[in-house]
């Protein structure tokens, strides 16, 4: 029985030591009165109107969603709930700030959504203060909040902190809420404007969705229950955090990851696939996402997730298989691309393709059969480097001897124009009259 339970103890040690795994602790953060105080803050209002993207108005969706947190949040005992505002009207950030330390509250929840301006992000994140013991606070909630987002189905980006030029909190209602006293976060559920993330919010009802899952993640955090909702949160266990210090995972990085290489492995010529091997490492923070190119890097396919990424824990996978799949009739210079959680990227050497994939002589489009180029025909740009660089070589000696040959000619025409114009000048110097070859001697 010694021997089970000593190895039983050595297996949870090891469990517990295990890199990428987010360990049981209790709440941080200690309430300040006898009732828990809450205050939602539904993002934008008035002339902001947040991200305008796929017929969505942010300040609408932000309303939807906190009026629905605050409609489940009620439900729970021993906790007082509040809107920052439930009109839509302007507030600054400095206001709804102020409005949380009127209520006293022990905690401030910013309800958004997302859009990125090259539409290509997807995915939900938490951003938190920079600074303990608030991180700490944040960072336990957004690991709540963001486990039922992943298993919603959507990305987590993270839990994330952002500094502005003067070293505090870049985000305004973060940085006003810490300034007095009070734990801050922002919730960005989805990508209104990326397809993936574009499902998830298409209607009032999803947007309502979101709001009672928000509401759940508080009521983890906090260890609520409730008798009519039929739940009891007490003693419940959350993301292991220090509050002393800043949560390793949620430091901001501002630079680029160290590696991203690409290998060749195969080609499937008659199928048109060809797999590479990636490895890539980022030491500040995960990869999140990867993107490739086939023409060098003049266009790049959408970003995928990077596998086995948690941005939670600050794991990924350093090397994977990636079969790309390639167009008929083209000969692929493979670039990838890996991204880490703050869409900084680096990008690979350039991979040529050991040969070219031949299209087929005919092809049907739309009932007709059109003739495609065969691969020894294919056009310079798609050739590889060594080979375009002899093709503009050979070019360019052409060239040069076309305009040397054009050059040579007008020098004999003008030589040719020049000697007939002397010879016609000395012939009539001799006609002359006085001239002495026209004298008799």
């Amino acid at each position: 029985m010694g021997r089970f339970s000593l190895i039983v103890g050595i297996a949870v040690l090891i469990i517990l030591l295990l890199p990428g795994t987010v360990r049981a602790a209790p709440r941080l953060q200690d309430i300040k009165g006898e009732k828990l105080v809450i205050v939602i803050d539904p993002g934008h209002g008035g002339e902001n109107r947040g991200t305008i993207e796929n017929s969505h108005e942010e300040k609408q969706m932000t309303m939807t969603t906190a009026l629905a947190m605050y409609e489940e949040l009620v439900q729970y005992e021993d906790v007082e709930v509040y809107l920052t505002h439930t009109e839509d009207i302007d507030m600054t950030l400095k206001e709804r700030a102020a409005f949380a330390k009127s209520v006293d509250a022990d905690f401030l929840f910013s309800i958004h959504y997302n859009a990125s301006a090259n539409h290509e992000l997807f995915g939900s994140e938490v951003w938190v203060s920079a600074f303990p013991p608030y991180n700490s606070y944040g960072y336990q909630f957004g690991c709540e909040f963001l486990t039922d987002m992943r298993e919603f189905g959507l990305l987590v980006r993270g839990v994330k902190t952002r500094l502005g030029d003067k070293g505090l909190d870049y985000y305004g209602i973060i940085r006003e809420s810490v300034a007095l006293d009070i734990p801050a976060v922002i919730i960005e559920h989805c990508h209104v404007d990326e397809a993936r993330d574009a499902v998830y919010c298409e209607n009032d009802e999803q947007l309502r969705q979101f709001g009672k899952m928000d509401a759940a993640a508080v009521a983890r955090y906090f260890g609520l229950k409730s008798s009519s909702l039929g739940v009891d949160y007490s003693g419940y266990q959350l993301a292991d955090a220090d509050a002393s210090s800043v949560v390793p995972v949620t430091v901001v990085d501002a630079t680029e990851p160290e590696i991203c290489r690409v290998e060749f492995l195969d080609a499937d010529y008659e199928n048109y696939m060809l797999k590479v091997q990636v490895t890539a490492m980022d030491s500040d923070s995960p990869l999140l996402y990867y993107s490739y190119s086939t023409d060098r890097g003049i266009s790049y396919s959408a970003r995928e997730v990077w596998p086995e990424s948690d941005t939670l824990t600050g794991s990924y996978a350093d090397t994977f298989t990636l079969e790309i799949p390639v167009t008929p009739g083209t000969w692929p210079r493979v670039i990838v691309r890996a991204y880490n959680i703050y869409d900084l990227y680096t990008e690979s050497d350039c991979l040529t393709s050991p040969e070219a994939f031949a299209a087929p002589q005919v092809q049907e489009v739309d009932g007709r059969d059109i003739e495609v180029v065969p691969a020894e025909d294919l056009s310079l740009e798609s050739q590889p480097e060594e080979a375009q660089k002899n093709a503009r070589f050979a070019v360019l000696f052409r060239s040069c001897l076309l305009a040397a040959g054009i050059l040579l000619l007008a020098i004999l025409i003008v030589q040719g124009i020049l000697f007939r114009r002397r010879r016609k000048n000395r012939i009539q110097r001799r006609n002359e009259p006085g001239s002495s070859r026209n004298q008799p001697r």
